[in-house]
C-alpha cells in the first residue's frame, strides 16, 4: 500500500490499529513511533516522550540549531546520536495547557502532539516564517483554506517530515512544486534525535551547533533565522 494512503488511513481511523502495529509501522515508513501513534489518536507513552527540560534552553537550542547548513546539519545529528541517554530524567514534558485553546479538529490535536513529541511548544519553535498567532490557530482548528499549503510547508521541516506524509496526514493535496518555506525536513531530523537528551546536553549540542555554523553571537536574542530550504538536496 502507498504510504500516502496509510498515513491519511491511520489519521483517519488509526485509533482501531494497535499501538504495538503502529509501532512496527513507523519503523517500515521511517518515521519516530511517537508522531505515528499521535497520528492514529492513541496517547504517546511515556517512554518516548522528552524528559522535562528548561523552555528557555529548548528555544535556544532549537534557533541555533536552525543556522547551521546541510553538512553541519549531518555532522551535528550524528554528535547528538553519540550522546550517552540519561537512564531516568526525569518526568515527560505534558503540560496540562500547553496552547491557550484546546484543538477542535482532528489534524489541529495531531499537529500539537508532533510539536510536543518533541520537547516544544510553539514559543520554542525556530523561525518558520509564519506568524505565532497563525501558528496558534493551527494547533486550534485546522480547516480548508488558500493559505493551508504554505502553512504545511513552514511546518514539516522542524518537525522533521518530509512534505508528502505530512500532508498526507493532513488530508491535503500535494504537488511536487511545493517546496519547504525556510527549514526542511533535515532540520527536524535533529531535532526528532535529540528528543531524549537533557538540559545540560541540550547546551552542550547547542554550542557544537554554534561551533559548525560559526554562527556570529550577539549577545542577545533574535528570533530570526538563516534557513538552508532552497539548497536542500531533497529538492535540488
Amino acid at each position: 500500500m502507498h504510504r500516502a494512503t496509510i498515513l491519511r488511513s491511520l489519521a483517519e481511523t488509526g485509533t482501531a490499529t494497535p499501538p504495538r502495529r503502529l509501532t512496527e509501522l513507523a519503523a517500515e515508513l521511517g518515521i519516530p513511533p511517537a508522531d505515528l501513534i499521535a497520528v492514529a489518536g492513541h496517547p504517546v507513552p511515556a517512554e518516548l516522550l522528552p524528559p522535562e527540560r528548561d523552555p528557555e534552553v529548548v528555544g535556544q537550542f532549537a534557533y541555533r540549531v536552525s543556522h547551521c547548513g546541510h553538512s553541519q546539519l549531518v555532522a551535528l545529528e550524528a554528535f547528538v546520536r553519540s550522546l550517552p541517554r540519561v537512564a531516568a530524567p526525569g518526568p515527560p514534558v505534558r503540560h496540562p495547557r500547553p496552547y491557550p485553546r484546546p484543538a477542535e479538529t482532528r489534524f489541529a490535536a495531531t499537529l500539537g502532539e508532533l510539536i510536543r513529541n518533541r520537547g516544544f511548544t510553539i514559543r520554542e519553535l525556530p523561525f518558520l516564517g509564519l506568524s505565532r498567532s497563525t501558528l496558534y490557530g493551527m494547533v486550534w482548528r485546522w480547516e480548508p483554506n488558500r493559505h493551508r499549503r504554505l502553512q504545511l510547508c513552514a511546518v514539516a521541516g522542524p518537525l522533521g517530515w518530509t512534505l508528502p506524509d505530512l500532508f498526507a496526514v493532513a488530508d491535503e493535496p500535494y504537488s511536487e512544486g511545493l517546496r519547504p518555506m525556510v527549514h526542511c525536513h533535515h532540520l527536524g531530523r535533529v531535532f526528532t534525535a535529540a528528543v531524549p537528551l537533557s538540559t545540560a546536553q541540550l547546551i552542550e549540542t547547542a554550542k557544537e551547533a554554534d561551533r559548525l555554523s560559526v554562527r556570529a553571537d550577539h549577545g542577545a536574542w533574535q528570533p530570526v533565522s538563516q534557513g538552508f530550504a532552497e539548497e536542500c538536496p531533497d529538492f535540488l
